[in-house]
């Protein structure tokens, strides 16, 4: 076989090395230096300097405010009420090895890995894992965005109205193939078992669940025999459409036209649209093929470009070594296609445009399993993180904002040519063709002042051509297909690790969360105007606990070509001084590294976190918010005594912890039923640093109910109520 360089997830993490103006680099430019730090102009003695200086602001910004006296879980008046202040009683950070919620509400475990959703297969059995193929029929591992949709079971179709019923669909972004086997991945001779791979391809991708409520007590429960329940996984028959779809671009022996392809994996966000399809995103795509060192040779010099800009450099290796299985229970054409090698004379005869098939956006119908789903070309690819529509609004064009989650890359959006109607509301994937394959993709670019721009990636504008210094696009299919070099060429922003993505229901304001940068401090030197450059008591160094980065569109409108934008919130440890915790978070509302994130109808801002800086002290997390608006307060940062455009200090009772999560895990995936009597959350690999399957960090979710479980972890999602019956958070 041939040799290998071994997997590192940082070819998946930092590629960009174009010399576009990175995201801090624009907040020093908009910080004007006091006289006090201009005398200390080294780096070294800036940073000596913010951390030992007391902060210049409001003296009400403490990091250890006293919790607020409130009457815990008051009725609600209106459910379709934003609240005017979050009343229930926060979450203490721990380390207990159980969702841990308000007093007053319940958890419950709704839908694990392995868990049958066909009552023709067997409940999960820790003793006895299921064979690959049974897990077309079961749930996957690292359950992560998630959105649910209202069942009329009348007609059979989406309502957004109805929380009796409805389908609940989820990604599963990878695996934890330490617990996924029944002793751990194997390999035989250098191969991974047939049996492996195929429990690990079905075991990504998408579950959808039929589930019914209890208006009486809020239970809820899955409706095992549903004709609505199926999964989606790594082989699933897809479409492409847009400007790709066709292109030689996609061209492989699957598929010579360009127009099909297998599976979907490394699902992380989601979105939904208003006619009611689920939007489910590729990220970390990449690290799935190998490349073998010597294929460089046969490609042409723009390839290689494109290849390595999206981390796939000669010589990688793979991440699970799904190209190393011996077909037996199925086809071997299903594990060649993870070699990326040119191996023919053309593309139509092996996988080397495999990779261009995956980082797109997936739009999933979980009300038809007779078509196939969409991959939507028309939105780039890049490292998907998550995708979410704008208000939809009549007067208004649709669109959709994403993210690139890697190190240095950028923030987009696509603008339909089309306005929205609610005549297209349940129009399925003919809708989609309307909405997500006609219109313009663009990259955003901060200005110092405030100020932003959207660029356009358009063949032929902006420098988009054969003549491009960068990359020869010679159509729109190539500028979606490599929107990561199209987004350089521009001169995009370099964003640290644009995350998930919300849009404010009220304002139509645009929410990222920039999850961390360890670069900050180290690759790029640090100067007095760069005030987050830090290191926490943990070790970590540079941006190490992350922040959340918000636009308005100028003239309120998605199709206009400007914005404004200010930071809403700064991620930080409560003792930490105040030159670092920024908004003044206190053991209520302390957080780090903003991953998950969405807006529920009424204008709560649900915050999720994926952290490995503060897990000495807490388990990841949720916290509800009740944010303002871009523009509502420019402070001073006070680790240097200079202004940037931060918006307005929250407080305990507009930010505070709603649940912690198990042992090792990432809380993701959120959504409510309408009536906002449920909400549901998802556990992603608790117990993930085990180091094997029979000594596990945690023994969640078994662990929930029974303190001395010795289950094995699995990811799982839960059902959040409350013991009266009342509204989250309401």
């Amino acid at each position: 076989m041939t040799d290998y360089l071994p997997y590192d997830e940082n070819q998946e993490l930092d590629n960009n090395t174009s010399d576009n103006h990175h995201f801090r680099d624009i907040l020093e430019q908009s910080i004007s230096r006091r006289a006090l730090i201009a005398k200390t102009a080294s780096g070294a003695a800036a940073l000596a300097l913010a951390s030992s200086l007391a902060g210049c602001g409001d003296s009400d910004n403490s990091s250890s405010l006293p919790p607020t006296e409130t009457v815990p879980n008051p009725p609600a008046i209106d459910p379709n009420a934003k609240p005017e202040q979050l009343n229930f009683t926060p979450v203490a950070k721990n380390l207990n090895d159980i969702v841990t919620v308000p007093d007053g509400y319940e958890a419950n475990v709704l839908y694990a890995l392995g868990d049958s959703i066909n009552p023709a297969y067997s409940d999960w059995d820790d003793n006895n894992i299921p064979n690959g193929p049974s897990f077309q029929f079961r749930s996957g591992d690292c359950h992560d965005g998630m959105s649910f949709f209202g069942l009329n079971i009348t007609s059979g179709r989406y309502d957004p109205t109805v929380s009796e019923h409805g389908l609940l669909v989820m990604n599963h972004e990878y695996i934890n193939p330490t617990f996924l086997h029944p002793q751990g991945p194997t390999k035989v001779d250098g191969r991974r078992p047939e049996d492996e791979v195929i429990r690990e391809t079905n075991a990504h991708g998408v579950s959808i669940i039929h589930i019914k409520k209890d208006n009486s007590n809020q239970k809820i429960e899955i409706v095992k025999n549903s004709i609505y329940n199926r999964r989606i996984t790594a082989s699933t028959v897809m479409s492409f459409s847009g400007p790709a779809s066709g292109s030689t671009l996609l061209s492989t022996r699957f598929s010579p036209g360009g127009k099909l392809t297998r599976g979907t994996h490394n699902n992380c966000g989601n979105g939904y649209t208003p006619w009611g399809t689920y939007l489910t995103t590729e990220e970390n795509f990449i690290g799935y093929f190998v490349r073998s060192k010597t294929d460089d040779a046969h490609r042409l010099p723009q390839e290689t470009v494109a290849l390595e800009r999206y981390g796939l450099k000669a010589g990688s290796s793979s991440r699970y070594g799904w190209e190393s299985a011996i077909g037996t229970i199925e086809p071997q054409d299903l594990y060649d296609r993870w070699s990326a090698d040119i191996t023919a004379g053309d593309a139509s005869k092996d996988y080397r445009n495999g990779p261009n098939t995956f980082g797109w956006i997936v739009e999933i119908d979980p009300f038809d399993s007779r078509q196939n789903p969409v991959k939507r070309t028309a939105l780039g690819r890049f490292a998907h993180e998550d995708c979410r529509a704008s208000r939809a609004r009549e007067d208004d064009n649709l669109a959709f904002y994403m993210g690139d989650d890697s190190r240095g890359e950028y923030i987009y959006k696509f603008v339909s040519d089309y306005k929205w109607s609610e005549n297209d509301r349940n129009g399925g994937y003919a809708v989609g063709d309307k909405y997500m394959d006609h219109g313009k993709l663009y990259v955003a670019k901060f200005n110092a002042d405030g100020s932003g721009q959207w660029i356009e990636l358009s063949y032929g504008i902006n420098g988009l051509n054969e003549l491009n210094n960068i990359y020869p696009f010679n159509s729109q299919a190539d500028v979606v297909t490599f929107a990561r070099l199209a987004a350089d060429s521009v001169g995009a922003t370099k964003m640290d690790r644009p995350e998930w993505v919300a849009v404010n229901p009220e304002n139509g304001e645009v929410y990222v969360t920039l999850t961390n940068n360890s670069n900050r401090g180290t690759t790029h030197a640090l100067d007095a105007a760069n005030p987050r450059n830090y290191s926490d008591p943990e070790g970590g160094k540079g941006n190490v606990n992350g922040h959340i980065i918000r636009l308005h569109e100028d003239k309120d409108t998605t199709t206009a070509i400007t914005f404004r934008w200010d930071i809403y919130l700064f991620g930080a440890e409560a003792k930490m001084a105040q030159n670092i915790n920024l908004s003044g978070l206190n053991d209520n509302n302390d957080l780090s590294s903003p991953d998950g994130m969405w807006f529920d109808p009424r204008g709560v801002l649900w915050i999720q976190t994926d952290d490995g800086a503060y897990t000495d002290t807490t388990n990841c997390m949720m916290l509800a918010a009740l944010p303002g608006k871009v523009g509502d307060g420019t402070r001073t940062i006070t680790s240097s005594g200079q202004e940037t455009i931060v918006g307005a200090q929250v407080s305990d009772q507009t930010l505070r912890r709603f649940l912690t999560g198990p042992k090792g895990c990432e809380i993701t995936g959120v959504t409510m039923t309408p009536d906002y009597k449920a909400i549901f959350i998802n556990v992603q690999h608790p117990g993930e640093d085990s180091r094997s399957y029979d000594k596990p960090t945690s023994h969640w979710p078994a662990s929930q109910t029974n303190s001395s479980a010795t289950s094995r972890p699995r990811s799982a999602t839960v059902v959040i109520t409350r013991k009266d019956g009342g509204t989250i958070a309401g």
